[in-house]
């Protein structure tokens, strides 16, 4: 957990995804394919904020 994008994904935005699929998500788009660090990068800077 490092900038709380996956949460917010997955409780404030009312996805209805389990936060660790997000995760699952992200790490593998940024292992298989290496273009999940530049959306995970955005999404934190633009994103509000999970308390």
């Amino acid at each position: 957990m490092i900038g709380g994008v996956c949460y917010t994904l997955s409780k404030k935005l009312n996805f209805n995804i389990p936060t660790w699929v997000w995760r699952v998500i992200f790490v593998m788009s940024v292992l298989c394919f290496g273009f999940g660090f530049l959306p995970y990068i955005i999404l934190w800077i633009f994103m509000p904020k999970a308390n």
